[in-house]
């Protein structure tokens, strides 16, 4: 991964760590994206993870930590920044594989398959158009079981509808390459996962796109194509 790709990842130190979950999962999904955690992420999140899950871009682990998981999940966290790793497997409090790895980039094959796939406020950090991004879900795709599902959610750009708040946070995080979204849509969303899933579902909740996508495309792999 580039140097403007590592932006999104590196802002997570262990001090920003420990702010997260007040300010992003707090006070920024209510008043800035208007998609407050508790009632609609977590939820959908506890709707969709299965008992074969890989978390993709791992936060600080509080939606694996919330979600009530049966006691024979298996658990995998994927990031590029050790300290989220390390933040997220300490919260779950229970074993889990990690794996720094850029989800642009290809998984090893003896990786799965997953039930689940979560990508949880990853895309909209990512670099590029949603085009681009879509490279995430080309990588991640032959690891899904046949019958799994790849979920999760990610703040749309300027088009979006943002409030005051919202657009002032936008400028700032585009501007200091923690997001890269100005551009993202909900119908670039929707068209890049239908090059890759056969099944899609998209809803927008706020300022926030929540996904779900099944059956990939895939030519010669264990999932279904």
């Amino acid at each position: 991964m580039g140097k403007d790709s590592q932006a999104g990842a590196a802002v997570y130190s262990p001090l920003t760590l420990r702010l997260y979950d007040a300010w992003v999962l707090g006070i920024s999904n209510r008043y800035a994206w208007g998609c407050p955690t508790a009632e609609v992420l977590l939820p959908f999140f506890r709707q969709h993870v299965g008992r074969r899950h890989l978390e993709a871009g791992v936060g600080t682990g509080y939606y694996l930590a919330k979600a009530d998981l049966p006691a024979d999940t298996e658990v995998t966290l994927l990031d590029l920044n050790p300290a989220s790793l390390a933040a997220a497997r300490q919260r779950l409090g229970r074993p889990a594989q990690t794996l720094r790895h850029d989800v642009l980039e290809p998984l090893d094959a003896s990786l799965g398959p997953f039930d689940s796939i979560a990508l949880f406020y990853l895309l909209h950090c990512l670099p590029g158009t949603l085009v681009q991004k879509g490279r995430a879900f080309a990588q991640l795709a032959p690891s899904l079981a046949p019958e799994g599902v790849l979920f999760g959610a990610t703040i749309l750009g300027d088009t979006a509808g943002h409030n005051g708040f919202g657009q002032r946070l936008m400028a700032l995080y585009n501007r200091k390459g923690i997001f890269g979204n100005a551009g993202d849509t909900l119908a670039d969303l929707e068209g890049e996962l239908h090059q890759h899933f056969v099944q899609v579902e998209l809803r927008q909740v706020g300022r926030v796109a929540l996904f779900s996508a099944r059956q990939p495309r895939i030519e010669g792999s264990r999932a279904v194509g």
